[in-house]
C-alpha cells in the first residue's frame, strides 16, 4: 500500500465540483489522507453558495505528494496573489501528482510550473494559457510528466481515477469506480463545444463573456508578473 497526502485547496468562489469530484474519489483510496487547505480555518464560499470547512491552512498543512487546485473565478484573483503561487510552486515541486482541475491549470501556469508544457482546462479559458508559454489541449484529460490538467469541472473525477490507476493500480481505480457508480450516460448529446450544437455553443459563450473578459484581464497581469520574474 502507497500511503499518499493530497492536499486540495480551497478559495473563496472556485468550484466546488472540481474539488468535491476528486476528492469523492481520491478519499476512498486505503491509507491515503485528504486535506483541504485555506489561508486560514473559517468556511469557504464556492461560486455557487455552497460552504466548505478547511480542514488545513498553508501553514499547518503536511507535505503534499498529491496537489490538486481547483479552477472558478477565485482562482482568477489567486493568479496575483503571491502567497498562494509561492504556496503551489513549493508544494508542485514536492509533489508526485499536481491536478489542475478546470481553470486551476491557470494558477499552475501563473507560478511557471507549466511552461513549455501541454496542459488542458475549460473550453472558455484554455487558450489563455499560451499567454504563459504553455500549449493549450482540447483533450478532456492532458498528462505531461507528474501534471494531471483536465477541462471543465466533472472531468476532475477523470483525473482522479487516472492517478489512482498510476499509483494503486486500475483494478484499485475500477473498484472505486463501482463502488459510486460512475459510468456516465448524459441525457443529451454535447458538453463540449466540438460536441454541442453550434446554437449552445453561441448561447454558453455568450453567458461566460463577461466572466471571459474579467478572466482576460487578470490572465495579461498574472502573465506579465510571470514574465517580470524570468518565467
Amino acid at each position: 500500500m502507497r500511503i499518499m497526502q493530497v492536499n486540495v485547496i480551497i478559495v473563496p468562489e472556485m468550484v466546488q465540483l472540481d474539488i468535491t469530484g476528486p476528492y469523492e474519489v481520491l478519499s476512498r483510496v486505503p491509507g491515503w489522507t485528504l486535506d483541504l487547505v485555506a489561508v486560514s480555518m473559517d468556511p469557504v464560499r464556492t461560486d455557487r453558495g455552497l460552504t466548505i470547512l478547511p480542514t488545513q491552512t498553508r501553514d499547518t498543512a503536511a507535505p503534499s505528494d498529491i496537489l490538486v487546485i481547483p479552477g472558478g473565478t477565485g482562482i482568477d484573483t489567486a493568479m496575483l496573489d503571491e502567497a498562494w503561487l509561492d504556496y503551489a510552486r513549493r508544494e508542485a515541486e514536492r509533489a508526485k501528482y499536481v491536478f489542475g482541475i478546470c481553470t486551476g491549470s491557470l494558477l499552475l501556469a501563473a507560478a511557471g510550473l507549466l511552461t513549455g508544457r501541454r496542459a488542458g482546462g475549460h473550453w472558455q479559458a484554455r487558450d489563455f494559457l499560451a499567454k504563459f508559454g504553455v500549449t493549450p489541449s482540447d483533450e478532456r484529460l492532458t498528462v505531461d510528466g507528474k501534471f494531471y490538467t483536465s477541462g471543465g469541472v466533472t472531468s476532475g473525477i477523470d483525473a482522479a481515477f487516472r492517478v489512482v490507476a498510476d499509483v494503486m493500480g486500475e483494478d484499485t481505480a475500477r473498484q472505486i469506480q463501482l463502488l459510486i457508480e460512475y459510468d456516465p450516460a448524459p441525457p443529451f448529446e454535447g458538453g463540449t463545444p466540438f460536441t454541442s450544437p453550434p446554437h449552445i455553443v453561441a448561447a454558453a459563450t455568450e453567458l461566460g463573456r463577461a466572466r471571459r473578459e474579467r478572466r482576460e484581464a487578470l490572465v495579461e497581469q498574472a502573465a506579465q508578473a510571470l514574465k517580470a520574474k524570468g518565467g
